[in-house]
């Protein structure tokens, strides 16, 4: 009863609703313009290396561009970012589908138009994370909730990578790609504007007691480089599974639908594993919390490499999945602690695109591995092995990371005190 407490405060919380729905609505296109964009453009130019360009370029021109999002959202506010960013981006894919109508042809402008959907995607993961650490400030009288409400935004948003490409699927039966991107437009468009008219995002006032971000701005905050080595180790890790779990599934003979399942019962998993852990409350440090997990997340795909069948592989996911979403959500919790108040929404930026770069190294890597005859188990060892050198690191007692927590969680009591006094 206690769990369901905390949840309720959670969903009772101002605009904690939205967030929680229309979030989740408002992203479904993480999960589905890229896959919907790969298809269209195969479709329409007849070769796979022009959809893996244009899907590239989607994401790499997202990933370069979000901090730059993130740290005009600390300056001005977010809610002018979302909604410019509202409407640029489904005008960008509009773009794409007008101009792929002209086939290989058209493939320069084919990549432009990816390149520009990519720039202009709303920071909306950022933002909402931000509203959420703001929610639960230490003088909103809320701040007990923040565990839980980290927890239900890390694990809702899975929902994300299991519904999208579900979607995409839906739509290419029925109709096409086309449709798909439309869909995905649509709801970004008006999930994206739901959440930007919010009153924490529309009554953001810049902290004055915090210097706005210059140069490298959380990039030079003690303990951020480290976080960002673990982030990009999650990253590698992930990237690596979409690529070694399809391949899993051809070589049982159960061709790209088995892939997708077994990935959908990976993020499963992790759902529930986020929102038992939401309910938690470890005494350890939430350094050494990241660090256990890392380290959990890796023997979970250390155990993979000795499934024998697609149903224990199955299997092996959803328990192994259990630790992802705990992970980041301890992840997202220490960014909130690290990184200054003036520089929050740049900080949850770069780790959008550390983890973007991190899943685009390690997709590769882990395809030149299982090219390779036997070199399925060596590609989960890879990233098994990834994650345990993060682990490493984020459990150095005299670390950055370390030291950044302890001495977060000292303002923190100070500041609880204050407020209590």
């Amino acid at each position: 009863m206690t769990a369901l407490r905390e949840y309720l405060g959670v969903w009772r919380m101002p605009g904690g609703k939205v967030l929680l729905v229309v979030g989740i609505l408002a992203r479904l296109g993480i999960g589905m313009t890229p896959l919907a964009l790969l298809l269209l453009v195969q479709q329409t130019t007849g070769r796979y290396a022009a959809a893996g360009l244009a899907g590239g370029l989607y994401a790499l021109a997202g990933a370069a561009v979000s901090p730059i999002a993130g740290r005009l959202a600390d300056r001005i506010g977010p809610s002018p970012v979302l909604l410019v960013t509202a409407v640029l981006h489904p005008l960008a894919l509009t773009g794409l589908i007008l101009v792929s109508r002209g086939g290989g042809d058209a493939l320069g402008a084919i990549v432009v138009a990816s390149a520009l959907a990519g720039a202009t995607y709303p920071p909306l993961t950022a933002a909402i994370r931000r509203a959420w650490t703001d929610a639960t400030a230490p003088g909103s009288g809320r701040h007990a909730l923040r565990p839980a409400a980290m927890a239900a935004e890390t694990s809702l948003f899975e929902l994300v990578f299991v519904l999208g490409p579900l979607l995409v699927a839906a739509f290419v039966v029925l109709t096409g790609p086309t449709a798909a991107l439309v869909f995905a437009a649509v709801v970004t468009l008006g999930g994206t504007v739901g959440i930007a008219l919010l009153p924490i995002m529309r009554r953001w006032q810049r902290h004055e007691s915090a210097e706005p971000a210059r140069g490298l701005g959380p990039l030079k905050v003690g303990g951020f480089p480290a976080l960002l080595i673990c982030v990009g180790a999650l990253g590698i890790a992930f990237g690596a599974a979409g690529v070694i779990v399809p391949a899993y599934a051809d070589q049982h003979g159960g061709g790209d639908g088995l892939g997708g399942v077994l990935l959908g019962v990976w993020g499963l998993g992790s759902a529930v594993g986020g929102i038992w852990f939401g309910t938690r409350r470890p005494a350890m440090a939430l350094h050494r919390q990241f660090a256990w997990l890392l380290a959990a997340v890796s023997l979970s795909f250390l155990v993979l490499t000795v499934m024998p069948t697609p149903t224990a592989l199955g299997a092996a996911l959803v328990i192994g999945g259990a630790t992802i979403a705990p992970a980041l959500t301890v992840e997202n919790s220490l960014v909130g602690r690290i990184a200054p108040a003036a520089m929050l929404n740049e900080a949850y930026t770069w780790m959008v695109t550390v983890s973007v770069a991190g899943s685009a190294a390690g997709g590769a890597i882990a395809g030149g591995i299982v090219d390779h005859p036997g070199g399925l188990p060596w590609a989960f060892t890879f990233a098994a092995a990834v994650l345990m050198v993060a682990a490493a690191v984020a459990a150095m007692p005299d670390g950055s990371m370390a030291r950044a927590d302890e001495r977060a969680a000292r303002d923190l009591r100070e500041a609880l005190a204050g407020y209590r006094a």
